[in-house]
């Protein structure tokens, strides 16, 4: 039972709180409700209408077995028999024979892609005496040695590789050195293996490394003995032998011998398979020539340069430091006129026609995959490359009707360049080395690289104008 007193107190708390309790719920509804809704689609839908020209009045159209514009027959018949002419005069015409049609600026015949450098043969002022490349394209051999005078049999040398697909290319560091005791003549990658190279020494040696034996890169070696040739070796090749897929090794030296050798490689050694003297007096008879050289009293044929005949296995030719030219034959019988020093097989005279002499030594010689009695060009029918004293490199086209050079190659200092090569995978690439220790690897364009639609018939005059 409560009192008044007590009604009054219960009724003032229970406003409080209801005055508490509503105050609370006004602070805790600080915005209102919002109201939301989604919506969404994957792909909207559209429409596109366009034309190339205007649409045509209706009036003007006339329908006669098809659709026909007014005029449009009389015209076609009225210039038929003159674009007919035009036509059959175009087709007969070979005006345009030797254009090409492509995006590249051929102002920059030439342009240096890599300029390699092996430092410790540089600062030993050893020059480039040779450079080829693998038979996949990718990787350049160099050798180093002298070319100037004195005697270099005691000078340390090496021979130098640098893969250019590599993307750690480092163009001051080759990727593989070969160190080698005396100065390197001659180099030769194999055709079909890509780690093998053939190798000449100014000691009349001749090695072949196996590049991917780094610790012992020497695979075979002739040492000195009673076959091996006892002077400069200038000139090595690989040779095909008659089972298939074998290969020997043609050397050829100053003192006028050219020695086939095979590879035993079970015993690692080297076997002497033929042997060729070049002696004066069982050279051909072309006028002046052999004349001149028993004039001075010479007995031997300094070889300094050699090439195979892609066109005849039995075929090789030899230039000498004379100016000498011979076409060689593998197959002769005939005896070296020459004493015999205890060799294992018989000299032979290789020699069964000269060309016209030389005014000075011929350095270097290719034979034309693209003709078989012509002898330059390896990637294009009429163009070839010349290395000049000058430091320049010049390169002609035939095919332009003039004896300036195509394109030259400034080596930028007086330095010779020593020696070139093409590359057979890649014809883009063309190597050079110099005196000075550097090799540059230049990029051709594609018009002194692709050969044109009457290239090989301009070879075939070219050819025929020489033989008459």
């Amino acid at each position: 039972m409560f009192t008044d007193e007590a009604l009054d107190s219960v009724s003032v708390q229970s406003q409080w709180r209801i005055s508490q309790q509503s105050a609370q719920e006004s602070r805790s509804c600080q915005t209102r409700a919002v109201h939301r809704a989604e919506a969404e689609v994957q792909a909207g839908s559209s429409s596109t209408c366009c034309t190339q020209t205007e649409t045509q009045p209706q009036e003007e159209l006339h329908l006669q077995d098809g659709l026909e514009l007014p005029g449009l027959r009389d015209f076609l018949q009225r210039v038929e028999d003159p674009v007919v002419r035009e036509l059959v005069r175009n087709a007969r015409s070979h005006a345009f024979d030797e254009f090409q049609v492509n995006g590249e600026d051929h102002r920059q015949r030439v342009s240096c892609l890599h300029f390699l450098q092996h430092s410790s043969a540089q600062e030993r002022g050893l020059h480039v005496t040779s450079v080829s490349w693998n038979c996949t394209g990718s990787v350049i051999a160099c050798a180093y040695g002298r070319i100037d005078d004195g005697d270099w049999s005691t000078e340390r040398s090496c021979v130098c590789t640098w893969n250019l697909d590599r993307r750690s290319l480092n163009p001051k560091q080759a990727d593989l050195v070969i160190h080698v005791p005396t100065a390197v003549t001659a180099l030769c990658c194999h055709p079909e293996q890509p780690a093998l190279i053939a190798g000449g020494l100014y000691s009349g040696e001749v090695l072949v490394w196996d590049t991917s034996r780094t610790q012992d890169p020497v695979l075979v070696q002739t040492g000195m003995s009673a076959d091996s040739h006892r002077e400069p070796v200038y000139t090595v090749a690989w040779v095909p032998l008659q089972k298939k897929g074998e290969f020997g090794v043609l050397s050829a030296g100053s003192a006028g011998r050219v020695l086939l050798w095979t590879v035993d490689l079970e015993e690692a050694r080297f076997v002497l398979s033929a042997a060729y003297a070049l002696v004066p007096q069982q050279l051909p008879h072309s006028s002046g020539s052999s004349s001149s050289f028993k004039a001075r009293g010479s007995s031997t044929v300094g070889v300094t340069s050699l090439a195979l005949s892609p066109w005849d296995p039995d075929t090789f030719l030899v230039g000498s430091e004379g100016g000498l030219l011979l076409r060689c034959s593998f197959s002769s019988q005939t005896p070296a006129a020459v004493p015999p020093e205890g060799q294992s097989v018989t000299l032979r005279a290789p020699a069964v026609f000269l060309f016209k002499p030389r005014s000075g030594p011929v350095h270097s010689i290719h034979c034309s995959p693209f003709h078989r009695n012509l002898f330059w060009s390896p990637s294009r029918p009429l163009v070839f490359a010349a290395a000049t004293g000058q430091g320049e490199v010049q390169i002609f086209d035939l095919g332009r009707r003039s004896l300036r050079p195509a394109a030259t190659i400034e080596g930028g200092t007086d330095q010779p360049a020593t020696c070139l090569s093409f590359n057979h995978r890649n014809p883009h690439l063309l190597a050079v080395g110099r005196t000075d220790g550097s090799v540059g690897i230049w990029q051709l364009s594609h018009d002194l690289t692709e050969q044109g639609p009457r290239e090989s018939s301009q070879l075939e005059q070219i050819a025929n104008q020489v033989a008459e």
